[in-house]
């Protein structure tokens, strides 16, 4: 059975961008499709999961079709994001979508009211037979509560000349494998779990249509070139294997509203996710500062000439990786505080109180008397690594009572290594500028619980939490603008620890 269209390559999943009203911002939304389309993608979908379809009126989501279709002009493939838990709004989407110049339709699952195959089967067959316009299936059972088993997918794909490709978002291999068996060459087997993207594709996926296409749509075109034109497995593996944490927190962590956050460190302000997303429930405040810490690494944070006032006359520069919250010059320095969160594990999470500021000021004075009446328990420690001292210089406190020899080899060993490593980091990558660590003093208060067991973990839970509590010292944060947007979502910590 001949198929019109048979999608493949690398698929970003747009996210809609929103204003401050939270209506459709177009603006934003065409310039995300240059960014794409300038990275190599092989096609766009605006307004599926990651699109936040669900929480916008049918008139918004033809909005946005009209609005991607007429900036891509021709350049890539459209598929167009149409489906819905009812049957007859799908189909009017999909009609809609036809008529608009969309090259295909993404249509999920029918959702809330869990149907069974008949259902299943049925609803695909009667919006394809609705339309001329090429069908994608797409499967995501984590959010609808639905499979579409592949025996349905079969007799879909074989029977009804439009079907011409499914996306499975499910991250389950045996499934997508049993869809290769059965389809491979028929349909389009396109994997939508970014964490499985790369072994996916070398199973043998026609493309990838991924949320995290829209921060590294370069590195996904990439993979798929390596696999797909070199055959280049290591270079895929190794690629994957990069930026294996984006991807983890993208499929884990509530798509659209990461991925927002993420554009808008990168420089690209795309507006926040809708409610009832917010930072702080369901992606946590911990895995947005290590996204950054993620994308500093990778060189995705723009960089920015940035000065440090440590008094009035004495200023110091770095090209520091600037996100919108930071100040062009950096002032107040003869004292600052951060404080950061790390999991995961119960056991061995990091909680860190940071202290930065000139060493002739009241921060270098709380050094010199924390040294000179050491509380028992909590005896500070000056930070090394591999038996030198940092710079700056830094103190280390433990915060929980110190009351066994090995409780303390943990809180002196593997924590205050993640410190010392967190420190140099900061210099090595322009956090703090080198010509100013011997003008400054930092003390941290590490949390380290008593019944911590493992050393790697709390070795990177320590390193991160300084990293992250060290960024938001420097740049004075939260801001107001940031307690105030996040005042409902607000929680310490621990909240959901048990």
């Amino acid at each position: 059975m001949e198929k019109k269209f048979l999608p493949k390559g690398v698929i970003p999943a747009l996210v809609t961008p929103f204003n401050a009203k939270m209506e459709i911002d177009e603006e934003a939304l065409r310039s995300l499709v240059d960014y794409v389309i300038e990275a190599g993608v092989s096609a766009v979908s605006p307004c599926g999961t990651t699109g936040e379809f669900v929480n916008m009126t049918p008139e918004e989501r033809k909005k946005v079709y009209d609005i991607v279709i007429d900036q891509v002009n021709g350049r890539v493939p459209v598929i167009a994001g149409t489906g819905d838990a009812s049957t007859q709004m799908a189909i009017e989407l999909t009609k809609y979508a036809e008529d608009a110049g969309a090259d295909a339709a993404l249509i999920v699952t029918p959702f809330y009211l869990h149907a069974m195959d008949k259902e299943v089967y049925e609803h695909y067959e009667r919006i394809a037979s609705s339309v001329d316009l090429p069908i994608v299936l797409y499967n995501i059972p984590q959010v609808t509560g639905v499979w579409i088993p592949w025996w349905v997918v079969e007799g879909l794909a074989k029977n009804i000349s439009n079907v011409v490709g499914i996306k499975d978002s499910s991250g389950n291999m045996p499934y997508f494998m049993t869809l290769i068996e059965k389809l491979h060459g028929v349909i389009s087997l396109i994997c939508g779990h970014d964490e499985i993207a790369s072994a996916a594709l070398a199973a043998g996926a026609d493309g990838v249509l991924l949320a995290s296409a829209n921060i590294v749509p370069d590195v996904l075109v990439e993979i798929y070139r390596a696999i797909k034109e070199r055959h280049d497995l290591d270079r895929a593996r190794e690629l994957q294997r990069q930026y294996q944490t984006i991807f983890r927190f993208v499929a884990r962590f509530g798509g659209p509203l990461i991925v927002k956050r993420v554009l808008w460190m990168m420089g690209r302000d795309v507006g926040s996710a809708r409610r009832p997303l917010m930072i702080g429930g369901f992606c946590p405040y911990e895995v947005e500062d290590e996204m950054r810490r993620r994308l500093e690494g990778y060189g995705r944070i723009p960089r920015r000439t940035t000065e440090f006032e440590l008094e009035p006359g004495r200023i110091f520069t770095s090209e520091y990786p600037a996100i919108p919250y930071t100040l062009p010059r950096i002032t107040g320095l003869l004292l600052r505080v951060g404080e950061a969160f790390t999991s995961p594990s119960t056991a061995d999470v990091a909680h860190v109180d940071l202290i930065l500021g000139s060493k002739n000021g009241p921060v270098g004075e709380a050094f010199e008397e924390a040294l000179r009446n050491p509380r028992p328990g909590h005896e500070p420690r000056i930070v090394q690594l591999n038996g030198v001292e940092v710079k700056p210089r830094t103190l280390m406190v433990p915060t929980v009572t110190i009351r066994t020899e090995r409780h303390a080899k943990l809180v002196y060993g593997p924590a205050m290594e993640g410190v010392a490593r967190a420190i140099v980091e900061a210099v090595e990558r322009g956090l703090i500028p080198k010509d100013m660590v011997d003008e400054i003093v930092i003390i941290v208060h590490v949390f380290v619980h008593p019944t911590a067991c493992n050393p790697t973990r709390i070795m990177l839970n320590n390193y991160k939490a300084v990293n992250h509590a060290l960024k938001k010292a420097i740049e004075c944060r939260p801001t107001l603008g940031e307690l105030t947007e996040r005042k409902e979502s607000a929680r310490h910590p621990f909240r959901y620890e048990p």
